[in-house]
């Protein structure tokens, strides 16, 4: 991945929250206005935070409680993990998902300042087969803009999103990458994986 697809990416990963599976159903109640809706909100916040001047560690626990509030992140945490969280236990995938979490704010959330002064634009929304796909413009200050495709649905009970597409690239598949990627340099050992998400970032 390029340095400026990379950057890019650690930007809409803190407007969007990360990722999740991609489910089937859904979406039957949820409305283009909604799906417009809930990016506009999560954009809002998350603008808020870049630009708040508060210290990094502050800007981190925000953005943490944004993911949790918006995000399924039980669902996120088992999509990204893989085949590993069917054999799991309870507890060790409650662990997981736990330091799943802070993981993912710490790693992204400290790319912040990076952030400052941009903007991403909701331009519109359509629905695909069992989910909207909200349409976006992102802008960077010295980069060109670049289009931004999130999908959400309301199959877990409420409106949320479950992957995001930048230039062609899945959200979903690049973290189940890096996240499998460790699981495999510990033998598969997930309470090892755990261990060291805590400790990562």
């Amino acid at each position: 991945m390029s340095a400026d697809l990379s950057r890019r990416s650690a930007l809409v990963v803190l407007t969007g929250l990360g990722a999740a599976a991609l489910l089937p159903g859904g979406a039957a109640a949820l409305s283009d206005a909604e799906a417009r809706d809930l990016v506009g909100r999560v954009v809002g916040e998350i603008n808020a935070i870049i630009n708040s001047g508060r210290s990094e560690a502050a800007m981190i626990r925000e953005f943490e409680r944004v993911f949790a509030r918006y995000a399924d992140v039980p669902v996120i945490a088992r999509s990204v993990l893989g085949p590993a969280a069917r054999s799991a236990s309870a507890a060790d995938l409650r662990a997981y998902t736990e330091a799943f979490q802070g993981y993912m704010a710490r790693k992204y959330g400290k790319r912040f300042r990076e952030f400052a002064g941009a903007r991403i634009e909701v331009t519109g929304a359509q629905r695909v087969r069992t989910y909207y796909e909200v349409i976006s413009t992102a802008r960077l200050r010295g980069q060109a803009p670049f289009e931004v495709r999130w999908r959400v649905s309301d199959r877990s009970g409420r409106d949320l999103f479950f992957d995001l597409i930048i230039e062609g690239v899945s959200m979903l598949v690049t973290e189940r990458a890096e996240i499998g990627a460790m699981l495999d340099r510990r033998r598969g050992d997930l309470r090892a994986l755990t261990e060291d998400l805590r400790r990562a970032g």
